[in-house]
């Protein structure tokens, strides 16, 4: 070993394994301080110091920072997949990091609007409570039929005011109804007033996003009539969010389904300083990334297969 090896090395040692600060060892081997900074980096370059950190998946950390470059994120959770996890494992595992994000967000005052859907019910239901003042919960579509309640939006409304010791409101309708006049009626009624006026103070917003048309496991698409199906297929719709269709390019499919749907409009969506998507699967992939490219969502939440699908699928376009 050289003199300057081992000079480098021992500023090495004296830096990461004895703690001590560059000052004091600019001190005790009588050189400048900002050379020892510019040899700790040396010693890093030419293989002296190799730094090991345990428990930190490097290749995901990466996969995050792309993703949050190139759609200009304010926030992105990226949970590890394996080839040997079942759905179950991989949907849990999701569940997990959506509740520990969802609860760092909500603080004193905030106002919670909520979608619905499995992955949202999930992640709620992981949620450890945590108590903050004057919180406020609300419904930011209309609920789904009584054949699929399992994950009503009421519910989880609810009890996400109860984790949080919030309060909260709630919807009186179905995301479809029968026709444009009805569903404008609600939507325009002193009863919905208070609802709508939340939609414009949100400060967080949480939502899940359905796949193709030919995704099974909606909880509201049984809503939808032949006409409805037959009609977004011409209009190329590739998912939803909110019960909002929506092309491959983001664009709103704005048919006869649209104007009967009671639920926040996309654009408003966009405008929440925290809007939380939710979401895994490759199937979804492209619905994921339509959302992105618009930027209804400015938080993403997902897996590791997931974003890689994303990132493929962009990258053929």
């Amino acid at each position: 070993m050289t003199e300057k090896n081992k000079l480098l090395a021992k500023i090495a040692y004296m830096y990461y394994v004895e703690g001590m600060k560059q000052s004091e060892i600019a001190k005790e081997l009588d050189i400048y301080r900002t050379s020892i900074s510019r040899m700790l980096n040396q010693a890093k370059e030419e293989g002296i110091v190799e730094i090991k950190i345990h428990e930190f998946d490097s290749e995901l950390y990466a996969l995050e920072t792309k993703l949050k470059k190139k759609f200009n994120l304010a926030k992105i959770e990226i949970v590890p997949t394996d080839d040997t996890d079942s759905v179950s494992e991989k949907e849990a595992k999701l569940s997990k990091a959506a509740a520990e994000l969802i609860r760092k967000q909500v603080t004193d005052h905030s106002v919670v609007g909520l979608s619905w859907g499995a992955s949202i019910g999930n992640a709620v239901s992981k949620i450890e409570k945590k108590s903050v003042e004057n919180a406020m919960f609300v419904p930011i579509v209309g609920g789904p039929s009584h054949i699929n309640s399992r994950y009503h939006v009421n519910t989880l409304v609810y009890e996400m005011a109860r984790k949080f010791n919030g309060d909260s409101i709630f919807v009186n309708a179905s995301v479809i109804q029968e026709s444009k006049a009805l569903a404008q009626g609600i939507l325009n009624s002193n009863y919905f007033t208070e609802l709508r006026d939340y939609w414009g103070k949100l400060d967080i917003a949480i939502v899940g996003v359905g796949g193709p048309l030919s995704y099974k496991k909606s909880q509201w698409r049984d809503l939808l009539t032949e006409e409805d199906i037959e009609d977004l297929a011409l209009r190329e719709a590739i998912g939803d969010c909110c019960c909002c269709f929506f092309d491959r390019e983001g664009k709103i499919s704005k048919g006869d389904l649209y104007n009967r749907r009671i639920g926040m409009p996309l654009e408003e969506l966009a405008k929440v300083p925290s809007c939380i998507g939710i979401a895994r699967g490759k199937i979804k992939a492209k619905s994921i990334l339509a959302l992105l490219k618009k930027r209804y969502i400015n938080t993403l939440i997902t897996d590791q297969e997931t974003a890689l699908e994303i990132l493929r699928i962009a990258k053929e376009k």
